[in-house]
């Protein structure tokens, strides 16, 4: 029992057999999808997948890449995307990528604070990716907790052993993807070994970042049981019951997410 915490499901790269792709997900015991947003653009590609599958949710947002091109968006505009609607979980993906550096770096801090204000203010967790920008981050995540808190999710997690502390202290979750299997993450590993089980998810960014021994491959949910069964090993738990707290925290978190009664919390 998986939840694919985060995925792109309306990309390209799956349009041929998306149906396909989410039954062999179904089938390797993946019970939940949350496809991402990456621009207001093209929200409503996503909200469709998201409506046309029970077991598909939806987040509505901006990514840093897309900050500067999609232009200036108001919380105002998120939460009224978001707030009535039953598909839609989570705010983002938002966040700072210093890495690329796509978009300017005052577009992308701009548009964080906006995700992040209506987080604040719908209760749904804001999806926030950060590269190479660990102290911006910290920054813009501590002024805002400082005008009322709000729930929250580093996805994809590469950060320092700075980033999880700060985030773990805000009261945030930390999601994991398959680098965490690539040879050269060892320090990685380290950091993830000292986040407690109750604040861990699990993702693939399908279609990027494929685990071990799929790396190479277009990723696809139904890869996330790779990544859960290395963290397993690294976290000194079964996969059965790394399976059933990643996804207790995940429903926990996205709570306006509907979970399927034949799966229901087992108090772990």
């Amino acid at each position: 029992m998986l939840v694919d915490s985060h995925c792109h499901l309306d990309f390209p790269d799956f349009a041929e057999e998306l149906d396909a792709v989410l039954d062999a997900a179904r089938a390797s015991g993946v019970i939940a999808f949350q496809t991402i947003s990456t621009r207001l653009s093209t929200y409503e590609r996503v909200r469709a997948v998201a409506e046309a599958h029970d077991d598909v949710w939806c987040s509505v947002g901006i990514h840093p890449h897309e900050a500067g091109p999609e232009g200036p968006v108001a919380a105002e505009t998120l939460i009224g995307l978001a707030a009535p609607d039953a598909r839609v979980i989570g705010i983002g993906e938002t966040g700072l990528d210093y890495y690329y550096g796509k978009s300017p770096r005052e577009d992308q801090i701009r548009t964080f604070e906006a995700h992040c204000e209506a987080a604040r203010a719908t209760g749904l967790p804001v999806i926030i990716h950060t590269r190479d920008a660990d102290d911006d981050t910290i920054d813009v995540l501590t002024r805002q907790m400082g005008k009322g808190a709000f729930p929250g999710l580093i996805h994809c997690f590469t950060g320092t052993d700075r980033l999880a502390d700060a985030a773990l202290e805000m009261g945030m979750s930390i999601s994991i993807s398959g680098i965490i299997t690539f040879r050269n993450a060892e320090e990685l590993r380290q950091t993830v070994k000292r986040v407690p089980l109750d604040r861990l998810l699990v993702e693939t960014d399908a279609p990027y970042l494929a685990p071990v021994p799929k790396r190479g491959k277009r990723n696809e949910p139904a890869f996330v049981a790779h990544t859960a069964a290395f963290l397993a090993g690294l976290k000194e738990v079964t996969a059965d019951e790394l399976g059933t707290v990643t996804t207790d925290n995940f429903y926990r978190l996205f709570s306006k997410a509907i979970r399927p009664a034949a799966t229901g919390a087992t108090g772990a």
